[in-house]
């Protein structure tokens, strides 16, 4: 018997045995034995392997006698190797004696049968216990081609099933899950994207693989890098995070906005002993529609709040145009930077006159003009202008324009130069047309909205009740 069959796993020979006399140092051809010059021998490799392996492993010869018994099935069942090897097969130890003839037949059936056999039965611990395991069992061929024997490798059940409950989960998650998953290595590039993910970006499944981020997102790349390295550094966050992209690749082929609710995950090798960072699992879900329904929300109610504080501040004041102004204060909240009232003088030619302003370069309360009676020197097409003729709101932007063209843009309308967007709505009442308010924006604001220009009509009629009270505007209308 071999020292490996003695004692379940190879040990080297003992020093003072001198061997077999008709063998030479090579063994039975003479060919130089593993590990004669200092290395490891086939002996200790053989058992380094063995108790090395993250499964269960036994082995068997043709009679069914226990040959090899590894660290892994001494831990699972209790039994050491000095136990369990040299016993033929598993009855009156290993296995319940009812059930030692069906589970043995079965294991000793896979020396004469193709390919591995798997099995799941009980095996009895050596404090008497009982664990339900998996096996998969192959032929050992021998020199001739015969079957010489079996291995046998075997895991806890549960161990098994958590197993592929998580390939099952990782196949799921990559092919019909409805959110979006990255994984991305230490180098912050894709590694793996599901189909969900691969439609956000815009980009094939793996024509994303390897790219940077930069490549992938035009807006928000910062801050998703600054993450994914936190979660590197540090682990996984308490709670999802909300970012804000722009998606480089889409189909219409301009760059959207989107929001995206992101969970992280840090990647570590299960292989190592110390935890070594594989990368970072990132989930999304595009939640951009939620998102700006939630602000448009939170947008009217504020704007429903500062029109009925105005009101309220309004009614106290015993100057009608200090009422109007004092609803532009509100107004001006979270809207606009800048708020301009200018009157009629006369309708036809249109002549608009300076009624009161906001101030340029600090802020302050809107405040009535001390000049009176000079018109506004508008040049033709001037939105306010527009807007008397139209008797309704006009938006006006500078757009993309470079820094010095957007202060040519607002100074040839009588703007301040930080002007890039502009609204006008008119001042109506009583079926009279008697001015309008021009709202500014720098360009660090957007551009207006429709639903800005309707907010504005709300703060324009209540100042032209203002300033009809004051008497002020065209003799009619």
């Amino acid at each position: 018997m071999s020292a490996s069959r003695r004692s379940g796993t190879a040990r080297p020979a003992d020093p003072g045995d001198p061997g077999d006399p008709d063998e030479g140092p090579g063994g039975a051809d003479g060919a130089d034995v593993p590990g004669a010059s200092g290395g490891p021998g086939s002996a200790e490799l053989l058992a380094a392997l063995l108790d090395g392996m993250d499964a269960a492993l036994c082995a068997f010869d043709a009679d069914g006698v226990v040959t090899h018994w590894n660290r892994e099935a001494a831990r699972i069942l209790g039994w050491s190797a000095q136990d369990a090897v040299g016993r033929r097969g598993f009855a009156g130890w290993a296995v319940r004696t009812a059930d030692a003839d069906e589970i043995e037949g079965r294991l000793l059936a896979a020396m004469h049968a193709p390919g591995r056999q798997v099995h799941e039965f009980a095996l009895v611990t050596k404090d008497g216990g009982r664990v339900l395991v998996r096996t998969q069992s192959a032929a050992v061929p021998g020199p001739d081609g015969k079957p010489a024997g079996l291995y046998c490798a075997f895991s806890e059940v549960h161990a098994q099933i958590d197993l592929e409950r998580s390939i099952a989960l990782s196949e799921a998650l990559f092919d019909d899950a409805s959110w979006g998953v990255v994984l991305v290595d230490a180098d912050l590039r894709p590694a793996v994207v599901n189909a969900h993910a691969a439609r956000a970006l815009g980009v094939g499944r793996t024509a994303v693989l390897g790219r940077p981020l930069g490549e992938l997102l035009t807006q928000g790349v910062e801050e998703l890098e600054s993450a994914l390295t936190h979660v590197l550094a540090e682990g996984a966050p308490p709670a999802p995070a909300e970012l804000w992209v722009s998606v480089r690749g889409t189909a219409s082929g301009a760059a959207e906005r989107r929001c995206w609710r992101s969970g992280f995950l840090r990647l570590g090798s299960p292989l190592a002993e110390e935890p070594v960072p594989l990368g970072v699992g990132w989930l999304f879900q595009d939640v951009t529609e939620a998102k700006v329904l939630e602000q448009e929300a939170a947008q009217l109610r504020f704007r429903s709040n500062q029109l009925h504080r105005a009101g309220r501040a309004a009614g106290e004041c015993e100057d009608p145009m200090e009422a109007a102004t004092v609803h532009l204060d509100f107004a001006l909240a979270g809207f606009a930077d800048h708020a301009l009232i200018d009157l009629a003088s006369s309708l036809e030619p249109v002549r608009l006159v300076r009624a009161a302003a906001s101030p340029v370069g600090s802020p302050g309360p809107v405040l009535p003009v001390p000049v009176a009676g000079i018109p506004v020197r508008y040049p033709e097409g001037h939105p306010a202008l527009q807007c008397v003729h139209r008797t309704g709101s006009v938006r006006a932007s500078a757009g993309a324009a470079s820094a010095e063209a957007a202060k040519g843009w607002a100074t040839a309308r009588q703007w301040p130069d930080p002007t890039v967007h502009a609204l006008c709505a008119v001042l109506r009442s009583r079926g009279r047309t008697l001015g309008v308010v021009t709202f500014l924006r720098s360009g660090s604001r957007p551009a207006f909205e429709r639903s800005d220009a309707t907010y504005a009509e709300s703060v324009a009629g209540r100042v032209a009740g203002a300033v009809d009270l004051a008497g002020l505007g065209p003799a009619g209308g």
